[in-house]
C-alpha cells in the first residue's frame, strides 16, 4: 500500500509462460480448510508483510527509553497484527473492489490470486478489520488517530465512494497509511506523538514508493481507463516526482537526525539510477522488498543503539 497496494494493477509484462503457475502454486478455490488458509496467505502478499510490520519495529525502537520496553505484550501484539491480519484486511478490501479488473490481469495468475470470495474468506477479512479496532483497547489514546487513520485509509484507498487509487495524486497521498503503524507504535511506547518531521518524512517516503511502483502500470492503466498519478505525469515526470518525494523524505529525516537523512538518501539515488540506466523498472520494482528490509533494519538498529550502545553489546 503503497508501494505494495498499487501493485494491484500491474500488468505482468514479464509474466509469460515461465511465470504461469502450476496447480501447486495457486489454489483453485478459497473454500474451508487448508485451501482457504493457503488462499488467505496468497491474498496477504507475504513479500510485502514487512511494509506494515517493519514501521512498527522502527517506531518502537525510537519510542522506547530502555531496552526493557522493546518486547512487551502491547508491542508484540501490534507487531503481530501488522505482520499478518492488517495485510489480510488491506489486500482483502483491495481484491474485493478490484475483482472485475483482476479478471483480465495476467499477473493474478502468477504471484497473486484472483478474488475468491467464499464466506470464510470474507469473514477473515472482516475479522482482520475488527481486530484492528481491538488494538484501541490496548493502546493509549495518543496512538488512536494513527490506528484509526490506517483502517480508514485501508478501506478508502480501494472502496467507493472514495476509491483514492483511481484519483491522481490522492492515490499517492493516501498511501501514507503505510507510515501510520510506525507512528502508532511510537506513540504507544513513548506516550507522545512522533516528531512531525519524521512523520512527514515517512509519509513522503510512502508517496514515492507508491508512485514508483505504478510506473510499470502506466500503459495497462491507460488502456483500462484508470487514472493515477503515473498515468497523468507519464514515465519521465513520474521518475522526477518520485525523486522529489524521496528527496523531501530524506530532508525530513535529516531534521530529526542527519544520519537518518543520509540513510534515506539511498532512495532518490536509486530512482535516478533506474531512470538513467537500462534496467527495466519492472525488474527494479521487485528489488524493493530487499532494499526496504535493509534500510528498515538499519533504522531499527539505530534506534536500539540509542538505548543500548553498540560498545556495550561487544564483549
Amino acid at each position: 500500500m503503497s508501494p505494495a497496494v498499487s501493485d494491484q494493477n500491474r500488468s505482468a509484462t514479464d509474466g509469460d509462460e515461465r511465470s504461469r503457475p502450476t496447480e501447486d502454486e495457486q489454489p483453485r478455490s478459497a473454500g474451508s480448510g487448508s485451501e482457504g488458509l493457503r488462499y488467505l496467505l496468497v491474498l496477504s502478499r507475504p513479500r510485502f508483510w514487512l511494509y506494515l510490520a517493519g514501521p512498527v519495529a522502527v517506531g518502537v525502537t525510537y519510542g522506547i527509553d530502555a531496552v526493557s520496553g522493546l518486547f512487551t505484550p502491547v508491542t508484540v501484539a501490534l507487531a503481530l497484527y501488522f505482520l499478518v491480519p492488517a495485510n489480510v484486511f488491506l489486500y482483502g478490501v483491495n481484491d474485493v473492489f478490484d475483482a472485475d479488473i483482476d479478471e483480465l490481469n495476467p499477473k493474478k495468475e502468477g504471484r497473486e490470486a484472483r478474488w475468491r470470495g467464499s464466506r470464510p474468506v470474507v469473514a477473515a477479512v472482516v475479522a482482520s478489520g475488527l481486530l484492528g479496532l481491538a488494538t484501541l483497547a490496548i493502546t493509549p489514546r495518543v496512538a488512536w488517530p494513527y490506528l484509526l487513520g490506517f483502517l480508514v485509509l485501508a478501506v478508502g484507498y480501494s472502496a467507493p465512494p472514495a476509491r483514492f487509487k483511481t484519483t491522481p495524486f490522492l492515490d499517492s497521498l493516501s498511501n501514507g497509511l503505510y507510515a501510520l503503524p510506525g507512528a502508532a507504535a511510537y506513540a504507544t511506547v513513548a506516550g507522545t506523538h512522533p516528531p512531525l518531521a519524521a512523520l512527514a518524512g515517512a509519509w513522503l517516503w510512502t508517496m514515492g514508493m507508491h508512485t514508483f511502483s505504478a510506473i510499470p502500470d502506466i500503459e495497462p492503466d491507460r488502456a483500462a481507463g484508470i487514472d493515477t498519478t503515473a498515468t497523468v505525469l507519464g514515465e519521465g515526470r513520474t521518475y522526477a516526482y518520485c525523486f522529489a518525494a524521496w528527496t523531501a523524505a530524506a530532508a525530513g529525516f535529516w531534521l530529526v537526525d542527519f544520519r537518518l537523512g543520509l540513510l534515506l538518501g539511498v532512495y532518490p539515488i536509486f530512482v535516478a539510477w533506474v531512470a538513467r540506466s537500462s534496467v527495466s523498472v519492472d525488474r527494479a520494482y521487485w528489488w524493493f522488498p530487499a532494499l526496504n528490509t535493509v534500510v528498515g533494519t538499519l533504522l531499527s538498529m539505530g534506534g536500539l543503539w540509542r538505548v543500548y550502545p553498540l560498545w556495550e553489546a561487544l564483549p
